[in-house]
């Protein structure tokens, strides 16, 4: 396992076992649904990172690259930002790494601002265009450490667009009719790229895989279509999943808003009447 794999896999698993313990500790268990969400989200990581998929993408398949990239910067995000749901998030770090951050008013500042929606969308569609650009596509193929740093970019701007959107600040979930649109608009800009890969006649990546596609049964602009008929699978998957998932929501807090309302005044209880 390099030190990729450790950064992403083991310290996030020993982390998230170490707050779930601290929060039992305080009297808060964390639901059993939001722990497999997290783990789900490590495991898709370890796929990506630690099986033969990983050799795969390194040597031989763009397809095999192009589903470790989806695997780390699609799947897995969003699974991770659910796992880590209010109050988990306040305790992934332990407190003497976590308090100064949190006081940091910098620190404060630029998350918030990295994660509106209108800053983590753009981030997003940079990152995945610009790290297909062939050169450094290829640089990222030829370099480990360029493509560790290149798994680090697109697995941050997932993070930030899934936090933007799924809010993991509240307990449940909030509603929101423009999440559809944003995640709709986000993922239609990675289509055009999706389909410049389905459409090329051309390997746009032949200085590194070459040929090497044929040792698996395949052409090379075989392998290229594969990869980018994955990458639009996938976007038109989120997209609707987004349409189904942000309008029950939006449509379920409605009524749990139209209930509350329509709920007769609570009695003040008996410590409450002898305040007042």
């Amino acid at each position: 396992m390099d030190l990729t794999a450790i950064y992403l896999v083991a310290l996030p698993a020993v982390l998230y076992l170490r707050a779930v313990r601290v929060l039992a500790r305080r009297g808060f268990h964390v639901p059993n649904s939001q722990q497999a969400t997290w783990f789900a989200g490590l495991a898709l990581l370890a796929i990506a990172l630690v099986s033969p998929l990983d050799h795969l993408a390194e040597t031989d398949l763009l397809s095999a690259h192009m589903a470790q990239h989806l695997l780390l910067g699609d799947l897995s995000a969003p699974l991770l930002v659910l796992g880590a749901r209010w109050p988990v998030y306040a305790f992934l770090l332990p407190l003497p790494v976590m308090r100064p951050l949190a006081r940091s008013r910098p620190v404060r500042s630029v998350l918030r601002t990295v994660t509106k929606p209108l800053v983590a969308g753009p981030i997003w569609i940079l990152s995945l265009y610009l790290w297909h650009f062939s050169v450094l596509y290829d640089a990222a193929l030829r370099n480990p450490f360029l493509h560790a740093v290149q798994h680090q970019f697109f697995m941050t701007a997932s993070l930030l667009v899934w936090i933007s959107v799924l809010e993991p600040t509240h307990r449940r979930v909030p509603g929101g009719l423009w999440k559809i649109a944003h995640i709709g608009g986000i993922r239609l800009a990675g289509m055009f790229l999706a389909m410049a890969f389905i459409f090329s006649r051309h390997p746009l990546y032949s200085d590194f895989y070459g040929d090497r596609a044929l040792k698996h049964g395949i052409s090379p602009i075989t392998d290229q279509s594969i990869a980018g008929g994955m990458m639009l699978g996938l976007d038109f998957i989120t997209i609707f999943a987004a349409f189904i998932f942000f309008f029950w929501r939006s449509a379920s807090d409605a009524d749990r808003e139209e209930l509350a309302q329509a709920a007769p005044p609570r009695l003040p209880t008996t410590s409450e009447a002898k305040l007042g």
